[in-house]
Parts: C-alpha cells; sequence; structure tokens
C-alpha cells in the first residue's frame, strides 16, 4: 500500500492520482505520523460499495414483490402485464 502525508497530498494531488489509477492500490494518507484516510481507485469503489448497495435494494424489491403475492388476471402472464405498464 502506498502512503502519503497530508501536506504531500495537498501538494501533489494529481501525481498522488495518477498512481492510484496507474498502479490501482489504495493510498494511505497519514496526518501527524498516523492513517486518517485511505484512498481507492473508483473501480474499488463501485464495486465495494456502489454494487453492493444497488444489489441489497434489488434484494428489497424482490423481498417485497413476493410478499404482495399479485395474482395475475385470467388468460395472462407476468410478460403481458409488464408490456400493458410499458405501453401506458
Amino acid at each position: 500500500m502506498e502512503k502519503t502525508n497530508a501536506l504531500q497530498m495537498r501538494k501533489n494531488l494529481g501525481s498522488v492520482l495518477k498512481k492510484l489509477a496507474r498502479k490501482g492500490k489504495p493510498v494511505l494518507v497519514e496526518q501527524n505520523r498516523k492513517p486518517v484516510a485511505a484512498l481507492i481507485s473508483l473501480d474499488d469503489y463501485k464495486k465495494r460499495f456502489v454494487d453492493v448497495e444497488a444489489d441489497a435494494q434489488r434484494d428489497q424489491i424482490v423481498q417485497k414483490i413476493k410478499q404482495a403475492k399479485l395474482k395475475l388476471p385470467k388468460g395472462k402472464t407476468s410478460l403481458d402485464l409488464i408490456r400493458d405498464l410499458r405501453s401506458s
């Protein structure tokens, strides 16, 4: 893991970000020789936070749909209902 301190970070943000993009490894930011933050690449952020959150939201929606116990009108499939909703 790369390390940098807050002063170097302020002075050389562009080069720190280039290193992060090139190597893909997190950068540990220290202040007064103590770790205070970590920078991660955008891909890592998406994998660890955004995609996980979206998966959780999808799971909640699926559970709500299952709990609703919707009944289809006679002669219609779920695909028919979706088509009807899209055309409205």
